[in-house]
């Protein structure tokens, strides 16, 4: 078994069937059929359930997939490192949630590109424990993810500290107000889905103040968020710089909240025995330098989202 036959081994798993397999490997289904035949020859068991809608793993193929995967990832990393030198080139993609994409990384983004003109960067977004499985499953190289993360397999670095505040329409003068209005009417949360960091930290804050239970509106989008909370149709948790805008421009009032919620970190997470690009690298070293003195002066989104056009021009 070479690394050929583990390639169309893969290819057969994710496709769910030889034809489909053979499609995205440019050749004939007979030679993919021929080619799995002789591989559970070899290995002395078979690897697919053959059934009239196509392939299944069997016990013995779900054990060899996560191999076949690890080797193709090894040639990839090692063609990286042959093409790696000391200047910066080539593509890294980093994970992000939305609240980084939409205030820390356009500043980061800019003076990266700045700085390394001849690397291609995907940002990829979404919640904490969407990021650290990307990361896990090597789909993204890096990721700004809410800490701390206990993973043994990443290796984490700590960006931003910042400040958490429980964020209201205009007219809620104060959590006791909050309290108070939740005795005639259950509170709507307006939250990214779950897996999100903030979520699950104002689930927590809001049931120890014996807010319960409270209904979720989920969004997929800061400005949605920040617009419905605005629109009196809930409350939710954010970075203050994150809402600073709309709290300058009277959209929303920000409420302080008690140290041991209100503290968070950013931390930037990678696998440990992942290979580290110069370009990697050098990304890894100015998110370090630059988020942490930008922390307390966020630019102001006014609604809009600044990242989306930022990262997109570095794709």
């Amino acid at each position: 078994m070479d690394i050929g036959d583990l390639t169309v081994f893969a290819a057969v798993a994710r496709a769910g069937g030889m034809s489909k397999a053979a499609a995205s490997l440019h050749t004939v289904q007979s030679n993919v059929t021929q080619r799995i035949r002789l591989i559970e020859a070899e290995l002395g068991v078979p690897l697919f359930h053959r059934h009239a809608r196509g392939v299944t793993l069997t016990s013995a193929g779900e054990q060899l997939l996560p191999y076949a995967d690890r080797v193709a990832e090894l040639i990839g990393e090692a063609k990286q490192a042959v093409g790696n030198g000391p200047v910066a080139n080539g593509r890294i993609v980093i994970g992000a949630p939305e609240t980084a994409t939409a205030v820390r990384l356009p500043p980061l983004l800019a003076a990266y590109s700045k700085s390394c003109p001849k690397v291609d960067i995907e940002i990829v977004t979404g919640t904490t424990a969407e990021l650290i499985t990307a990361v896990l499953e090597r789909r993204v190289e890096a990721a700004f993810v809410a800490g701390p993360v206990d993973r043994a397999e990443l290796v984490c670095r700590t960006v931003v500290a910042e400040e958490l505040v429980l964020v209201t329409a205009p007219g809620i003068a104060s959590l006791d107000h909050l309290a108070a209005s939740a005795q005639s009417a259950p509170i709507k949360i307006i939250v990214f889905r779950a897996g999100c960091s903030y979520r699950l930290r104002l689930e927590n804050f809001l049931a120890a103040r014996g807010i319960a239970p409270v209904r979720h509106l989920e969004f997929g989008t800061l400005e949605g968020i920040i617009g419905c909370v605005s629109a009196g149709m809930g409350v939710t948790m954010l970075p203050r710089a994150v809402v600073a805008g709309a709290a300058q421009d009277a959209r929303v009032r920000v409420h302080k909240l008690p140290a041991g919620t209100a503290q968070a970190v950013t931390v930037l997470a990678r696998r440990h025995d992942a290979f580290v690009s110069t370009a990697l690298e050098r990304f890894i070293a100015m998110a370090c330098t630059l988020l942490p003195a930008r922390a307390n002066h966020a630019p102001r989104t006014n609604g809009r989202h600044p990242a989306r056009k930022a990262a997109a021009a570095y794709r």
